[in-house]
C-alpha cells in the first residue's frame, strides 16, 4: 500500500539523488521531482510526477512544492555554471512559507561551518582546501546555511564526506560538531534523509554523518 505522503525532490538524478528516489519508492512514498532534463531520470514509476524546470526559477520551485508535505534536496552544482545553492534555497524557503509547508531536508558538503563546530585537523584542512580551490561554491553553500538559519521553516542541513554509490549499509555516526568519518554509503545517506521526515532531533541543525 502506497504512502499518501508526497515528497518533493530536487536533485533526484545525481549520485545521491538516484538512491534517494529508489529508497523513497521502496518505502512507499509518492514523489514529485524537479528536473531540468526529465529524460535523465532512469527510474520509472507511476508514483513519480515530474516537474520540468530549474531550482533557480521560483515559479518552477513553487509548482514542485505545491501539494507536497516536505522537500528533500540532494542538488549538485552544474558544471560551468554560477553557484546554485543559495538561489535554490531562497526559492525553496519562499515557496514553503507561501504554501504553509515547514519541513525541508537537504544534503551539503562538510565545508559548511556552523557556530558550534569543533572540526578536527582533517576536516579543517578539507574545509580550507575547498575555500581555496572552489571559493564561489563554498561561499554560496555558506550563504545557503545563513538563509536557512534565518528562516522560519523546519530545516535540516546534512553535512557529508565522500559519497560511495552502493546499496550496502553500514553503521552511521552522527555529530553536530565534526565529521566522524571519511565516507558515507549513498543508501545510508538516503535512509538518513528519509528518517528526518518523522524525526525532529535535527530540526534547525546541521549534522555531519558518516560510516564508521
Amino acid at each position: 500500500m502506497k504512502n499518501k505522503f508526497k515528497i518533493a525532490i530536487i536533485g533526484g538524478t545525481g549520485k545521491a539523488g538516484n538512491y534517494l528516489v529508489k529508497e523513497l519508492l521502496k518505502q512507499g512514498f509518492h514523489l514529485k521531482l524537479l528536473l531540468r532534463n526529465p529524460e535523465s531520470l532512469k527510474i520509472k514509476s507511476p508514483y513519480i510526477e515530474i516537474v520540468k524546470g530549474d531550482a533557480r526559477n521560483y515559479g518552477d520551485v513553487h509548482a514542485l512544492v505545491k501539494d507536497c508535505q516536505a522537500v528533500i534536496s540532494t542538488i549538485g552544482q552544474p558544471k560551468g555554471e554560477t553557484p546554485i545553492f543559495s538561489d535554490a534555497t531562497r526559492n525553496i524557503i519562499q515557496a514553503l512559507s507561501h504554501l504553509n509547508i515547514s519541513r525541508y531536508i537537504s544534503a551539503t558538503g562538510l565545508n559548511v561551518d556552523t557556530p558550534i563546530d569543533k572540526k578536527g585537523p582533517k576536516i579543517k584542512m578539507a574545509t580550507d582546501w575547498m575555500k581555496v580551490n572552489y571559493p564561489k561554491t563554498t561561499l554560496d553553500k555558506q550563504v545557503e546555511f545563513e538563509f536557512l538559519s534565518n528562516s522560519n521553516i523546519n530545516w535540516t542541513l546534512v553535512r557529508l564526506p565522500l559519497i560511495e554509490q552502493t546499496d550496502q549499509r553500514g553503521k552511521v555516526i552522527v555529530s553536530l560538531e565534526d565529521c566522524p568519518g571519511e565516507r558515507i554509503s549513498s543508501t545510508d545517506l538516503a535512509c538518513f534523509l528519509i528518517a528526518q521526515l518523522s524525526d525532529d532531533t535535527y530540526i534547525k541543525k546541521a549534522p555531519f554523518i558518516a560510516n564508521v
